[in-house]
């Protein structure tokens, strides 16, 4: 089992400064390269406070610079809104600063409010199709000479410049739901993410038996990579109210998703209020109790068989999602208890 970080700037007010919150996502990228993680992942996303990453490659860049092991991932690049070329080349030169440790996540998108204002307003439901052209001119780009004529890009005869340090391509990954998005992947040499957000581990097993079809629907293609995203708090065993912090914090980071999502208040300055309590009132799966068994938060000894049972079921790797409104010393010290407790039960 691999551990990876994902890991966002998010500010919820203007009392921490984003320098601050730069400073804080680089000492969580240490904490987990010395810990023994395998990647840290940064996504995309635009004019939103909460979860601050305009493009990933500056923040993966830097970090390159400050780390030796670590691999450095794009999870994700949201297809509709680059350029395939662009793409290539962003990779390539981040796999060359980092010495051969890019990895690049590609998704269709997901909030409306990005696409009205980075897409001219195309329903965010349509991103697919990006995302299903995307991947192929990528890999093609980087091999050499390769001109396109496709149904959203086209252009003549051109290549990536640089070129990946990796041979034949740095690890491609697609964020996956359905069964087709599964197969795309799979048929297309991608590696898989999955993210249960806020159902239990049967959503987990649910998710790997739909990358199962899509491994058994293409039977000649070298099984990929699976990955499942939680969210995760782990809290000390002489704190049994520990957990309540974490999922009362999660709880703000989905309302405010939800906020985000629904896409009916014009955001201030970058912030949108979160959602009300009381418009879940009806949704068990916002309760603190609910959460608790859902997201990954609890003791380092609750949390261990968890991850054991993914293992099980063939997650080849765990990414610790520390996107959850709780300021950063929080963040800090759930993630040495992982460190600390949960790893060693995995090496």
């Amino acid at each position: 089992m691999k551990f990876s970080l994902f890991v966002h700037m998010e500010r919820w007010d203007e009392s921490v400064s984003h320098r601050q919150l730069f400073d804080d996502l680089t000492e969580l990228t240490l904490m987990a390269e010395a810990g023994g993680f395998s990647t840290v992942w940064i996504g995309e996303h635009h004019a939103m406070e909460y979860t601050i990453s305009p493009s990933p490659m500056p923040l993966l860049a830097y970090l390159a610079a400050k780390t030796t092991t670590i691999h450095l991932g794009a999870g994700t690049i949201i297809a509709p809104f680059w350029h395939p070329l662009r793409v290539a080349g962003e990779c390539a030169l981040l796999d060359v600063i980092s010495n051969g440790r890019m990895e690049v996540g590609l998704a269709r998108g997901a909030y409306q409010v990005e696409f009205d204002r980075m897409a001219g307003g195309m329903p965010a439901s349509s991103g697919g199709q990006a995302l299903r052209e995307m991947v192929p001119v990528v890999r093609a780009l980087w091999q050499g000479d390769y001109a396109h004529d496709g149904d959203i890009w086209k252009f003549p005869t051109s290549t990536s410049v640089p070129k990946p340090i990796q041979k034949p391509n740095p690890p491609m990954w697609i964020a996956a739901r359905d069964p087709d998005s599964h197969n795309f992947a799979v048929a297309n040499g991608c590696n898989v993410m999955v993210t249960p957000l806020m159902k239990g581990d049967e959503e987990v097993l649910d998710l790997k038996n739909k990358f199962q079809a899509a491994l058994d629907n293409n039977p000649d293609v070298p099984r990929p990579q699976l990955m499942v995203l939680r969210h995760t708090h782990v809290h000390a065993a002489d704190n049994p109210e520990g957990w309540k912090v974490g999922a009362k914090a999660i709880s703000r980071f989905y309302r405010t998703f939800d906020a985000w999502f629904g896409n009916k208040v014009t955001p201030v300055n970058g912030f949108l209020e979160p959602s009300p309590e009381e418009k879940f009132a009806e949704r068990p799966e916002f309760r603190l109790e609910s959460l608790h068994k859902t997201a990954m938060i609890g003791t380092p000894e609750e949390i261990i068989p968890r991850i054991k049972y993914y293992q099980q079921l063939g997650v080849d790797e765990f990414s610790f999602w520390c996107d959850n409104s709780l300021p950063h010393a929080e963040k800090k010290k759930s993630l040495e208890l992982f460190i600390k407790h949960v790893v060693p039960a995995f090496r």
